[in-house]
């Protein structure tokens, strides 16, 4: 394994685009910040003390970061590789449930398989146990994985990556 650090998501896309190139699997189990500032300070942002009393915070405005995911995607075209897998943290709302939204980031994204990983109070951060379900992008039947243990969850994922490989 090789550990290749990146200081902001614009490093992070460069180098997850280069390191595709050889891949076999690209797991993004995890993404940056949507958005970033549009302007970097070069020293500390420091408090006016004037003689009016105008004690607001200075606005950030935010700009979208790149999608890594989708924008890996995009580059690998129709090639059979690198199998690309995303993951969903997803907490369903007024618009849809977790597979719901899930399955509609898995269109949008277009990466092969996508984990979709119900999260809340009590429910995988910090917990021992998780439960996923696993999308194919192909149509094949979900994949319902737990509770179980979180390394369980990691092989059957694994299993299932090796059914997109090409043989």
């Amino acid at each position: 394994m090789r550990v290749l650090s990146a200081g902001s998501a614009l490093e992070l896309a460069d180098a997850v685009a280069r390191e595709a190139e050889s891949a076999d699997v690209v797991v993004m189990c995890a993404a940056v910040a949507d958005f970033r500032p549009k302007h970097y300070a070069e020293a500390k942002i420091k408090k006016t003390h004037g003689s009016g009393h105008d004690d607001s915070a200075p606005v950030v405005e935010l700009v979208r970061n790149p999608d890594i995911l989708a924008g890996l995607v995009a580059r690998r075209g129709a090639q059979p590789s690198p199998v690309i897998v995303g993951f969903a943290a997803e907490t369903g709302d007024d618009s849809g449930s977790v597979l719901e939204l899930s399955r509609a980031k898995l269109t949008r994204k277009g990466c092969d398989l996508l984990v979709a990983n119900e999260v809340g109070s009590d429910k995988t951060f910090g917990a021992d146990t998780n439960f996923v379900h696993l999308l194919f992008r192909d149509g094949r039947s979900d994949i319902a994985v737990g509770p179980t243990t979180k390394r369980r969850v990691s092989e059957a994922l694994w299993d299932a990556v090796a059914t997109l490989l090409p043989h």
